[in-house]
């Protein structure tokens, strides 16, 4: 059970969230709309993020639930996955993310070990940067590093106020 009551939301933000998510609040929502001001920029910050970048999806989700396995949060596992699917990324990559050093083709790793450093460290080795410039535009590089720290954001929120899956609200989604 989460740390804090649910709340409806009601008025524009609210309304702007449920839009951007086809007309239901999620758990994650209820919690933020305790702070419809800080409900609405994070919409508006993870709407880019999901939906207006030139980051490719399979990138996104890999990195997303990267980041629920780092930070043990399963709601945005669940929450993601159906979404990691539907972007290309296959049974046999999923089962990889949940391990500790993850297997996975060049590219990938890559974008692993800069989420890893980014969620864990913090710093990012020069080298680990300029490798990723090979795979990148600028362009994707920026909205790469925005994905990791916004969906650090979002698990350390969700995991915090222990936000479940299942809470009230229909159906889950992360950011």
């Amino acid at each position: 059970m989460a740390r804090l009551p649910d709340t409806e939301g009601s008025g524009e933000i609210a309304d702007r969230i449920r839009a951007r998510r086809g007309g239901a609040l999620r758990p994650l929502d209820r919690m933020l709309l305790h702070s419809p001001q800080l409900a609405d920029g994070w919409n508006s910050l993870l709407g880019a993020i999901r939906g207006r970048m030139e980051l490719p999806a399979d990138i996104r989700e890999l990195v997303i639930l990267r980041i629920a396995v780092l930070n043990d949060a399963p709601y945005e596992w669940t929450a993601h996955e159906p979404e990691a699917r539907r972007a290309g990324l296959d049974d046999d990559v999923l089962s990889e993310l949940r391990r500790a050093r993850p297997h996975l083709d060049t590219h990938h790793a890559r974008v692993i070990a800069y989420t890893d450093a980014m969620t864990r460290d913090i710093h990012v080795p020069d080298e680990l940067f300029d490798a990723l410039r090979g795979d990148f535009t600028d362009a994707e590089l920026v909205e790469l590093t925005a994905t990791v720290a916004a969906y650090n954001m979002v698990s350390r929120f969700l995991v915090a106020l222990d936000v479940q899956a299942g809470s009230s609200g229909s159906g889950v989604s992360g950011g």
